[in-house]
């Protein structure tokens, strides 16, 4: 009888290791930190100049998009659509020259872009060249001097959607054209809300 009993224990126990090793081996590791985020001050479609560190304090998923594209920024935009109420979402404009406010503005429209969850960032040139591609570092190219070329190949740029977090730090690059992309983001943002 005694025998019996330790025996139940001895089972109730590895049932117990058993199952909090299997739990621990699923959790998600632990978000490498990538970067970080400079400072930066750019004028949204509002006309209001947003900072980085306003968005600071919750993470936030960037995108590179102009208004002109006829290549990927409609997916890009069209997927950030989606993602919409579930994360702040930043699009930075490529082109600042032509995308001012108003027209940024008119874009979000045709994405139906809800303004305290979804922001269109413009400004100088240089600044938001090196903000893309020193901060963010990604590329960016423009095709200065080609007055014949079609607008929206004037313009090259990733397609990439950056996971940032609270602190402003980079924890993740995805292919913002592709379902895998958008699974792993979700997951990690997931991970980054139970993982302050």
């Amino acid at each position: 009888m005694q025998r019996a009993i330790w025996a139940g224990l001895i089972i109730v126990l590895l049932i117990v290791v058993g199952t909090a090793l299997l739990r621990s081996s699923k959790r998600s590791p632990s978000l490498p930190v990538l970067g970080s985020v400079p400072d930066f001050s750019l004028t949204e479609r509002s006309g209001t100049i947003v900072t980085a560190n306003e968005l600071k304090g919750k993470p936030w998923v960037a995108d590179f998009i102009f208004t002109r594209c006829g290549g990927v920024c409609p997916t890009l935009s069209a997927r950030f659509a989606h993602l919409q109420g579930t994360v702040q979402l930043v699009s930075f404009s490529v082109d600042p020259a032509n995308d001012t406010p108003a027209v940024l503005q008119e874009y979000a429209g045709r994405y139906h872009a809800d303004a305290k969850s979804w922001l269109f960032l413009t400004g100088e040139r240089t600044a938001l060249d090196h903000l893309i591609m020193q901060g963010f570092r990604l590329s960016v190219e423009q095709r200065e001097g080609a007055t014949d070329a079609n607008p929206n190949e004037l313009i090259t740029h990733s397609d990439r959607f950056v996971l940032v977090d609270s602190a402003l730090q980079i924890r993740g690059y995805y292919r913002g054209t592709d379902d895998e992309g958008l699974e792993r983001l979700a997951a990690d943002l997931r991970w980054l809300d139970s993982n302050p």
